[in-house]
């Protein structure tokens, strides 16, 4: 018990530590940086195909309407609505069930195919639609349709936040974030059954509210924001699982723990005694494994981008005034890690229904030198 009580308070005290050091960056841009994408509207995702297909979120917090998901051509500059337009197109008579209703991540899995992360939330902060909104969608690149749908409505609250997706193929289990309701959730990808774990935890809840260019965000109303579990990580071993609320502080856990507590209730309930502080990350936007199991985690506060090696040990990678609120990112095979600012702390989410995001918005790249995690995605 008491190991367990040191654990969560050097948790909270990295957490607090954390926020009284941030500060925006105003230094020079790094010459490393190239420009992807130039958009007229924030995205919060990158996928790309090793055929060159790309794929990408529109985050819609500056108050624009259409499509969530879209392909994007980059000889055309102009996107498609993905997998379809009827998925894309969800109104409150809408089939929650057939519909995206919110998309948080896409990404594309080991297995090849594009999974859709839908919070079943109609707007940030508004409850869930329970119980078929809440949903991970897998769409096939190869027909471009819908092949299967996991509901997660046993696996979510009206609070939720579906946040994103991570697989472990050796298992057959894929883990989610809950960053609305603290916890993650273990999906057998083979039946589709869900458990919650983590519940309330430390190392899934937001001891400090997430904080961007040196600053506190405050939610609708005025209360401080608080977004618990969000990013996470596979290591490409898929023995280790990294994760963590987006105001930072990093955890580990072995993924035979969060497998086994999938069948075994009482584990479940002490899952929390085998997790372990992993790094002192900062208020996050997105992260990404590379193939030596090097995590990147993109700072909110100082517009930068640090390395986390497997060892914990972290080293800056980037820092460039131009990386706003990067989110998501993605590593492509030709080694070049794809970082998307889209200036989410200045969205409406954040300051009242108003938006203060500055268009053009841009998709950077940098060269790396690694490629993917094999098991993270194809």
């Amino acid at each position: 018990m008491l190991s367990r009580l040191l654990s969560a308070a050097c948790i909270l005290v990295a957490l607090k530590a954390n926020q009284s050091t941030a500060q925006s960056y105003h230094g020079p841009e790094d010459p490393r940086i190239e420009i992807a994408l130039t958009l007229e509207h924030p995205v919060n995702g990158i996928s790309t195909t090793p055929a060159g297909r790309l794929f990408i979120l529109y985050a819609r917090v500056d108050g624009s309407t259409g499509p969530q998901v879209a392909e994007y051509n980059r000889t055309t500059n102009t996107s498609t609505a993905y997998p379809n337009e009827q998925w894309n197109s969800y109104t409150n008579r809408s089939d929650p069930a057939t519909h995206l209703i919110r998309t948080n991540s896409q990404r594309i899995g080991p297995d090849g195919n594009l999974w859709l992360v839908d919070t079943g939330s109609p707007s940030f902060g508004a409850p869930v639609i329970l119980p078929n909104g809440p949903k991970l969608v897998v769409v096939n690149l190869t027909t471009n349709e819908v092949c299967r749908v996991y509901n997660m409505g046993n696996a979510t609250l009206s609070s939720s936040l579906l946040d994103d997706v991570r697989f472990n193929p050796a298992s057959n289990m894929a883990y989610l974030t809950d960053a609305g309701a603290p916890g993650i959730i273990i999906l057998n990808l083979g039946t589709g059954d869900t458990r919650r774990v983590l519940v309330d935890d430390p190392s899934t809840s937001a001891y400090m509210p997430v904080s961007a260019e040196g600053k506190l965000l405050h939610a609708t109303g005025g209360a401080f924001e608080h977004i618990y579990a969000d990013q996470h990580e596979v290591s490409p071993d898929g023995k280790w699982y990294y994760y963590q609320p987006s105001n930072g502080g990093m955890s580990m856990i072995e993924t035979k723990y969060l497998d086994l507590a999938f069948y075994n209730s009482t584990l479940a309930q002490v899952l929390s005694q085998y997790r372990q502080p992993y790094a002192h990350t900062p208020s996050t936007g997105g992260t990404a494994i590379d193939a030596d199991g090097n995590t990147y985690v993109s700072d909110t506060d100082s517009q930068r981008i640090i390395t986390v090696h497997p060892n914990g040990t972290m080293t800056l990678l980037v820092q460039d005034p131009r990386l706003l609120w990067v989110d998501a990112m993605w590593i492509d095979t030709q080694k070049r890690l794809w970082m998307p600012a889209a200036q989410l702390n200045r969205g409406t989410p954040f300051n009242n229904g108003t938006s203060y995001v500055v268009p053009p918005l841009r998709v950077f790249t940098i060269d790396i030198g690694i490629g993917p995690s094999p098991i993270d995605h194809a």
